[in-house]
């Protein structure tokens, strides 16, 4: 005879019906709050230049002086003691950094801080693909 009774059968599917539920009023909720966090893709974000941390940070139009020229970024640099932080603009229009890649945030100002804080003081090393650093 089976161990699984009648009543605990039904107490799961109710149970994996109430998360799917749940589930499905929360994914557009939550991804529209993220839209909502972040400007239209369109826009550019507005250049900054503040000491967070004890670290300056900076942001503003490329010029094409960069590592990239800014390509990645839509024509926005980003710079973190006067050392480029290479970041990238998706397209619902939030931004990932090498740094900071899993965890997408508003602006290029929310990312350079997030960067400083998981820097933890140590310097930003450029970014360097396909060649060793001397």
């Amino acid at each position: 005879m089976s161990s699984i009774t009648r009543r605990r059968a039904l107490g799961v599917a109710a149970g994996a019906a109430g998360a799917v539920a749940v589930l499905a009023q929360a994914g557009p909720a939550a991804a529209s709050g993220l839209r909502a966090a972040a400007p239209a893709a369109g826009s550019d974000p507005a250049a900054f230049d503040e000491v967070y941390q004890g670290r300056r940070i900076q942001g503003g139009p490329a010029h094409g002086g960069g590592h990239h020229g800014g390509h990645h970024a839509g024509g926005y640099t980003v710079t973190v003691d006067g050392r480029e932080l290479h970041v990238m603009r998706n397209a619902d229009g939030t931004w990932i950094s090498v740094i900071h890649h899993y965890e997408p945030v508003a602006t290029p100002r929310e990312l350079a801080r997030a960067a400083v804080r998981e820097l933890r003081g140590a310097p930003l090393v450029p970014l360097a693909l396909g060649r060793t650093l001397r």
